[in-house]
Formats: structure tokens, sequence, C-alpha cells
């Protein structure tokens, strides 16, 4: 039988990140570390390096994303990035998406445990919740999916000119280039792979930032779209 990994002090870079939230910070790592293992939700090996490649990984995400927006975080998992960023950006009004519901369960008694009035969990697949709850203004996810088939799934979510910022490893701007055709066609404007985290993270994490125009899903899901805003309007007028 192998002993349980222990969790690390935090950093002094998390007290840095977090701020006066960083006692809530500290409670979530314990929560992953202990009923995140116990759920299969992050396994035993990640709990040495959760503050580093999991909790602040995500949280400097924070540097990229406009104040005051609203943010879909899909395939929310475990609350990563959703979590991390919501407890840095309280100006933020975030959902966090899940399909599963053993994760669903977790990231309901994490947002309650931590007082997180400005976090809503959802139950369900990204591909389905078109005219289930308003646009966002931005899209988050790590490490759901390949950057073709995950923007097939958080584009169609977006506002007109609303943007994608997807953690991803090393590998991404050869992925990105594969997916530049597919991205057109989703109605992707403008693609970006970024650095940040500098002197919190190291390395610094990669963000891909995938920005729509007027027509966020393109063609493909325009029709899917219209008959969304009609069938909202049918059931708010009944």
């Amino acid at each position: 039988m192998t002993e349980e990994a222990e969790l690390p002090e935090a950093p002094e870079q998390a007290r840095k990140v977090f701020g006066e939230y960083f006692p809530e910070a500290v409670r979530y790592a314990e929560l992953l570390a202990d009923a995140g293992v116990k759920r299969g939700l992050i396994g035993p090996r990640e709990v040495p390096r959760l503050w580093e490649r999991h909790i602040l990984n995500c949280a400097v995400l924070s540097e990229v994303v406009p104040e005051g927006v609203t943010v879909c975080d899909v395939g929310s998992g475990a609350g990563l990035p959703g979590i991390p960023l919501a407890l840095v950006r309280p100006d933020l009004k975030i959902t966090l998406l899940e399909p599963l519901l053993r994760r669903t369960n977790f990231l309901l008694e994490v947002v309650e445990l931590l007082g997180l009035d400005h976090v809503t969990v959802v139950r369900g697949r990204a591909e389905e919740m078109l005219g289930k709850f308003p646009p966002v203004h931005v899209v988050t996810a790590r490490a759901v999916a390949p950057l073709d088939r995950l923007a097939g799934w958080g584009v169609p979510l977006l506002r007109p000119y609303g943007e994608m910022l997807l953690l991803k490893g090393d590998t991404a701007e050869e992925e990105l280039d594969g997916a530049r055709s597919a991205l057109a066609k989703l109605g992707v404007v403008e693609t970006s792979v970024l650095q940040v985290g500098e002197g919190i993270v190291d390395p610094m994490s990669t963000v891909v930032r995938v920005e729509v125009g007027e027509s966020p899903g393109g063609v493909r899901f325009a029709a899917k779209r219209a008959k969304a805003a009609r069938t909202s309007k049918t059931r708010r007028r009944r």
C-alpha cells in the first residue's frame, strides 16, 4: 500500500496572485488533494505539484481576461481553470460547464464552501447548450480536447466578437496551424498564442486566443442560433 502524497505548502507566488482570497485558494488546493483524488478528478501523483502545475498555472489566465465579462469554462472537470480564475477575479460572472455528475457535484460543493457567489455550475455538454443560456464574452478550457474539436464546442457559445482562451501545452502553435481551416469555418477572424504568468509560473502558461467576428460558429451554426432564439422567445411568452 503506497503512502498518500502530501500537499506542499502554498508558494509565496500564490499569496501574490490570490491576495485576499489566498485562504480560499488554500482550501481549494486541500479539497483537490483530498476529495479530488478520492473521486478520481485529480491523479494522486499530481498532488505534490498542484500549486505550480494546476492552480497557479490556471490562475494566471486572468492576465488576458477582460474586466467584468461573462465566462463559460467548458469541460470544467475539477474546476480548472474556472475556480482559480474565479478566486482571482470576483468581477467576472463564471459558468462552470461539465457533463459528468460526479464532477458537477464536486464543483457545487467547492463553489458553496468557498462562497463563490459569482460562479454557477451547469451540468451538460457544450454542444447541447446553444440557446439554453445567454452567449458569453469568453470561453475558457484546459486540456479538454484537440483545438479544432474544442472550438466546435465552444465558439457557438460566444457572443459576437467574443473569444476563447485555451490553456495549451508546448505544441500550441502546431495545433493552431492544423486547425486554421476548421476555425475559419466557425467564424474565427483572429488567432494568437500568448505566454502568461511571468514571475509566477515557470515555464509560463501557454494560452491560445481564438477571436470570433459577428457570427460565432459561422454559417454552420447560424440556423441553429436563429432556431434557439425563436424557441427562447416562445418560452418567454408562455
